[in-house]
């Protein structure tokens, strides 16, 4: 995948904001979290569909350890990551200390819906998560 990271904080509500439906190609960087390469959990967050069609994060199922993730940095450099491991969990017990926790080591987490969809809710009922580490 290639996407553009754009910089999401939190709505009103104090959940964490993600890209709009018109930005499904886009994935968001959660700005209360380190950026990508720094010490700590960077959270990238996108959609996996939206308005009938894939959006940035359709393949992080994909994903198994020792893939390797880009993130251009905000300066223009390059942040290598390695893929450690990934789980799918209900919304409803989302792991937030495991995803938004303090680490040792630069790490990367991404995040997006999974499950099945419902289409009474518009929504799925689980969330994706993606850890990786940084290798460069």
């Amino acid at each position: 995948m290639d996407a553009t990271v754009l910089g999401t904080g939190l709505n009103p509500d104090g959940t964490v904001e993600v890209p709009t439906m018109s930005q499904l190609d886009d994935v968001g960087w959660y700005d209360g979290s380190p950026a990508p390469g720094t010490l700590g959990p960077a959270v990238l967050l996108g959609h996996v569909t939206g308005r009938g069609r894939d959006g940035a994060f359709v393949a992080l199922t994909r994903l198994r350890p020792g893939d390797r993730i880009q993130v251009r940095r905000f300066d223009g450099s390059v942040a290598q990551f390695a893929v450690t491991g990934s789980e799918t969990v209900a919304k409803d017990a989302f792991p937030t200390e495991r995803v938004y926790g303090d680490t040792s080591d630069p790490e990367l987490r991404l995040v997006t819906c999974g499950g099945s969809y419902d289409a009474e809710q518009h929504s799925y009922p689980d969330n994706v998560i993606v850890y990786a580490r940084l290798v460069v």
